[in-house]
C-alpha cells in the first residue's frame, strides 16, 4: 500500500442525506482472523438509510462520527494467513457493523468469499444481500417445490433475488411491485407480476416474503393454514407495534411470522456463490455512483422504484 490514509463516507449527524461527507481515516489495521481488503463497490441499504437518518435511533445511539456500508467487493490485500492470496477478489458481508463504504476494510476472513468467476465488483456488489433470501426462504420458510411465494418489493436489492430464487426452488412466484417495474418481475422470472398498489384478490400463499415491513396483518391474512411469513424489515413509523406483532405470532405453529437480523459466515456466501454460478441468480444493477456522491446515492435509494440494486463504486 501507497498511503496509510483512506476516503470514507461518514456522518457526524442524523438528518437527510445531506449530513454525509466523505472524509479520511487511517488505513485499518487488521486484528486476529482478519484480513485487510481494498473495497472496489458497495450496496446501498434500506437500513443504512433508516440508521441515517435517526429513525433507528434507540438501537445506534448517540456517537458519531457513524459510518455506512454493510456489504463489500474488494480485492485482498493483506490475507493474513486466510484460505485468501494477495489480489484475490472477494465479496462479503460486515455483519452487524456498518463502515464498509469506504476505501480500505478489515474483515474477518469467516465473513468473506471468493467472487463467482466472470462477475465484476459492481455486478458483485449487488449480490451478497443474496444471502438474505437464502436465510428467509430455504432456511426459515423451508420453501418446497410447488409452494405458492408472495414476494412483497420483487424489485429491490433483496426483492430481485428473492424472486429468482423462489423460482430456482420450483415454487409459483407472485411478485409486487411498482407499475413501472412489472417487466422486470417477469423477467426475474415470476410466474405473476402484480402491482401492489391495486393488486385486487391475490389468493392465498404457502410462503410470503415481506421486504416493506407495514400491514403485517393484512398479508398474514393471506397465508395457507400451514402458511409462513418472513419478514426483513418492520414498520418504522409504527416500530413497537410492528415488532410485537411479529413476536406474539413467531410462536405460532401455523401461519407464523418471522424476522431476523442477517449475519451471514462463508458458508452462506458459498452458497450464494453457487445458486449465481449456476445461471439461477443474477445480478441488476439500477444505477451505480462514485463515493463522493454516496448522498445522491442514498437519495436515489430513498426516492423508491429501484429495479436491483444502487452500488457505490470505488475505482
Amino acid at each position: 500500500m501507497s498511503s496509510t490514509s483512506m476516503r470514507l463516507a461518514t456522518y457526524d449527524r442524523y438528518g437527510p442525506a445531506e449530513v454525509l461527507s466523505v472524509t479520511t481515516a487511517p488505513v485499518p489495521r487488521p486484528g486476529p482472523g482478519e484480513v485487510l481488503v481494498r473495497v472496489r463497490a458497495v450496496s446501498v441499504n434500506g437500513g443504512e438509510l433508516s440508521m441515517r437518518a435517526g429513525r433507528l435511533r434507540p438501537f445506534s445511539g448517540n456517537r458519531f462520527p457513524k459510518r455506512v456500508g454493510v456489504d463489500l467487493v474488494g480485492e485482498v490485500v493483506e490475507p493474513a494467513g486466510s484460505r485468501f492470496a494477495a489480489g484475490d477478489l472477494a465479496w462479503g458481508v460486515l455483519g452487524r457493523r456498518m463502515g464498509s463504504a469506504a476505501e480500505y476494510v478489515a474483515v474477518r476472513a469467516d465473513r468473506l468469499d471468493h467472487v463467482p468467476a466472470g462477475l465484476d465488483p459492481v455486478r458483485a456488489a449487488a449480490l451478497p444481500v443474496g444471502t438474505t433470501a437464502i436465510t428467509a426462504l430455504r432456511d426459515l420458510a423451508a420453501l418446497a417445490p410447488g409452494e405458492r411465494l408472495l414476494v412483497r418489493g420483487a424489485t429491490g436489492g433483496v426483492g430481485h433475488l428473492a424472486t429468482q430464487l423462489g423460482k430456482a426452488m420450483g415454487a409459483h412466484v407472485t411478485g409486487l411491485a411498482g407499475a413501472a417495474n412489472l417487466d422486470l418481475v417477469t423477467e426475474l422470472g415470476a410466474d405473476e407480476a402484480i402491482d401492489y398498489r391495486a393488486p385486487g384478490e391475490l389468493g392465498r400463499f404457502d410462503v410470503i416474503l415481506d421486504t416493506v415491513g407495514t400491514e403485517l396483518p393484512a398479508y398474514r391474512g393471506l397465508l395457507s393454514e400451514r402458511g409462513r411469513l418472513v419478514a426483513i424489515a418492520f414498520d418504522l413509523d409504527r416500530p413497537v407495534r410492528s415488532l410485537s406483532y411479529i413476536a406474539a405470532h413467531a410462536v405460532r405453529r401455523s401461519r407464523w411470522v418471522r424476522a431476523f437480523s442477517g449475519n451471514p459466515t462463508t458458508a452462506l456466501l458459498a452458497e450464494l456463490g453457487r445458486w449465481v454460478t449456476s445461471g439461477a441468480i443474477r445480478p441488476v444493477v439500477d444505477r451505480v455512483f462514485p463515493l463522493a456522491d454516496i448522498a445522491a446515492a442514498h437519495r436515489a435509494l430513498e426516492r423508491g422504484g429501484v429495479r436491483g440494486k444502487i452500488v457505490v463504486e470505488l475505482p
